[in-house]
């Protein structure tokens, strides 16, 4: 059925989210977190970052993956940024964790007392969330489901991300809240 008959026949349509990501665990705690009312459709697409703000690395990617795709799509960016180090590594945190793991980003802490992080998401919708926790001094995973990124680093509340269930961590980390304001959007501007 066209978007035009289902209008027609006063039937409510699933938004489409075209969300860009190669992270097979990503897209899998994307679609737990908003597939109950906007359907994810995944492209992988190989895209160049740019230096600069989580804001501006995340927007160019949208414009890149919009122009490649020819239509509106769904790209998001974190940013770890550890308190002691004057927010490094922020927006750089894939290239950290790709050539230190989860063991080396908590050995970038061990001579600091402070172990607070803020982790930032954003989504090309530019809906941004702030999330302020701790660094585990160990990186701790119990392979409950295949970690994404610094899960098991990233602690709330005593336990890693990586050592809770997906449902727990889809009802509270970075990603949820900022998936959440936009399933909130998608509500505020269904036709």
């Amino acid at each position: 059925m066209t978007s035009a008959e289902a209008k027609k026949a006063n039937i409510p349509l699933t938004p489409v989210v075209n969300f860009i990501t190669g992270n097979s665990n990503k897209l899998r705690e994307v679609r737990g977190i908003l597939e109950s009312s906007i359907q994810v459709q995944s492209h992988e697409l190989d895209i160049e970052e740019i230096q600069g703000s989580i804001e501006e690395i995340a927007i160019a990617k949208c414009k890149k993956a919009a122009d490649l795709l020819n239509s509106p799509v769904l790209v998001e960016d974190t940013a770890l940024c550890f308190n002691a180090l004057n927010g490094l590594p922020g927006p750089y945190i894939k290239w950290f964790l790709r050539d230190l793991g989860n063991e080396g980003l908590s050995k970038l802490l061990a001579g600091f007392p402070d172990k607070s992080a803020e982790a930032y998401h954003l989504e090309a919708l530019k809906i941004s969330v702030g999330f302020n926790n701790n660094i585990a001094s160990l990186p701790r995973d119990i392979n409950v489901t295949p970690s994404t990124g610094w899960d098991p680093c990233f602690e709330h509340k005593g336990q890693t991300y990586a050592e809770m269930r997906p449902e727990e961590k889809n009802k509270i980390s970075h990603r949820a809240l900022a998936l959440g304001k936009l399933q909130e959007w998608f509500v505020e501007h269904q036709p």
